[in-house]
């Protein structure tokens, strides 16, 4: 069967199937995990349907050349050539040979993205990637960044933390701060910092302590509790019992706080384009051929910000718009006009074994539908939804069997009409 006809075949399903809804991501349920966490990382490869995977922390998403570089080769020498962001600015490496494992690290150990091998799967960190370069920021969160890592790094309990719990820096603007992260330090206006959760005003100063004091916070109800919760949405308590409990640990860490009202945010990135002291662009479904990364690591001056929305921030002199041309010539977005932001997908076939589709061909087939309603779409494999990135948005998801099944908030069921019509054969 050819592809375009398979493609009509799966959408005609999809507007005959109903849209049962699904559980709000914002919602959290208590859970309690019954193994250990198999999250990938540097140091452990998951066996993907395409070969092994390594997931590589960039906390904050921040890289030198030199370590973009390093990347770009190690995918290239040991994997399928490409690289994969994350919706936590990470990179993932995909197909990679067996046995590379000890190649891999010592490749990632030689460009400084091995700092600590026992918490290479923690350093999850979010930050504001325009963060002290267009001025819109309250302040520049790298110095809680740099502090931030470090101190997780040397924190012997934060090595129990799992490669899911998550920390978000935000420079003001809220930006991460409506990512949904476990940890989140927001500047405020008087040059001191919001910590989430326990809702509290601290110091400046304090701010990148203060968030490590919240995550082995964490780590002591976990294990008081006897649970296996990995995220802090997970744990069976309520705001109140958590907040005591965070206010307690930083008393008893002598750094100075007091209650604050918190704040409700949007999580939105940066937009294609010439921005500030910067230049953005995002990378379609995440996915960066080797060509592709050549062109970044050879437009950017002195590192590359790696975004939660599968985008990149190059800091370039003067903002100019000449190293857009060259990014846009090898396929990468920079016009903030273009639907790809709103579009996500998962890995899909033939890459995930319990995947139903190849959702990233689907989703770059119907790529017209996203100009058709307000939300974004991410198509998902199976139900797992993988990658599912913060957010209100239309989900697309692949059944057993074939076609696929909508679902978003009821309140949004007129989108779901929209998508259905635009995607009708």
């Amino acid at each position: 069967m050819r592809a375009g006809h398979t493609f009509q075949v799966i959408v005609g399903m999809l507007a005959a199937m109903s849209t049962a809804e699904l559980r709000p991501t914002s919602q959290a349920t208590a859970v309690s995990r019954d193994r250990g966490d198999a999250c990938p990382g540097s140091l452990r490869l998951h066996a993907a349907d395409d070969g092994a995977l390594a997931r590589i922390r960039l906390p904050g998403g921040v890289l030198t050349v030199r370590q973009a570089e390093a990347l770009g080769e190690a995918a290239r020498l040991l994997g399928d050539g490409e690289l994969h962001l994350t919706s936590r600015g990470n990179v993932q490496l995909r197909a990679l040979r067996g046995g590379c494992g000890s190649e891999l690290a010592a490749l990632l150990d030689a460009a400084g993205l091995l700092p600590s091998p026992g918490h290479e799967r923690v350093r999850n960190i979010v930050a504001s990637p325009l963060s002290g370069l267009d001025g819109r920021g309250l302040c520049d969160v790298r110095p809680w960044l740099t502090a931030l890592d470090a101190a997780l790094c040397a924190s012997e309990a934060a090595r129990g933390l799992s490669g899911r719990f998550l920390f978000a820096l935000d420079d003001g603007r809220g930006d991460v701060a409506g990512l949904g992260a476990d940890v989140t330090v927001r500047a405020t206006a008087d040059g001191g910092a919001l910590l989430t959760p326990g809702a509290v005003r601290v110091s400046g100063e304090d701010a990148p302590r203060a968030a490590l004091v919240a995550a082995e916070a964490f780590l002591d109800t976990v294990a008081v509790s006897g649970t296996q919760a990995w995220r802090i949405a997970e744990l069976a308590l309520t705001e109140d019992d958590l907040t005591r409990t965070v206010h307690r640990r930083l008393a008893d860490e002598d750094i100075g706080h007091r209650r604050a009202p918190t704040e409700t945010t949007r999580a939105d990135g940066p937009s294609p384009g010439v921005v500030g002291g910067a230049v953005s662009v995002h990378v379609p479904l995440g996915r960066l051929s080797a060509r592709q990364w050549r062109e970044l690591t050879d437009v950017a001056d002195g590192e590359l910000r790696l975004t939660p929305w599968r985008g990149v921030v190059l800091p370039v002199p003067g903002g100019t718009a000449e190293p857009l041309a060259r990014l846009c010539a090898v396929g990468l977005v920079t016009d903030p006009a273009s639907p790809w932001p709103r579009v996500g997908a998962c890995i899909g076939t033939p890459g995930c074994a319990r995947s139903h589709a190849d959702v990233r061909a689907d989703a770059t087939r119907a790529l017209g539908v996203a100009d058709t309603v307000s939300l974004p779409l991410y198509w998902s494999g199976c139900e797992r939804r993988c990658g599912h990135p913060q957010g209100e948005r239309i989900d697309v998801i692949a059944v057993p069997g074939g076609g696929y099944r909508l679902s978003a908030d009821p309140s949004h069921d007129s989108h779901l009409a929209a998508v259905r019509a635009a995607i009708t054969p």
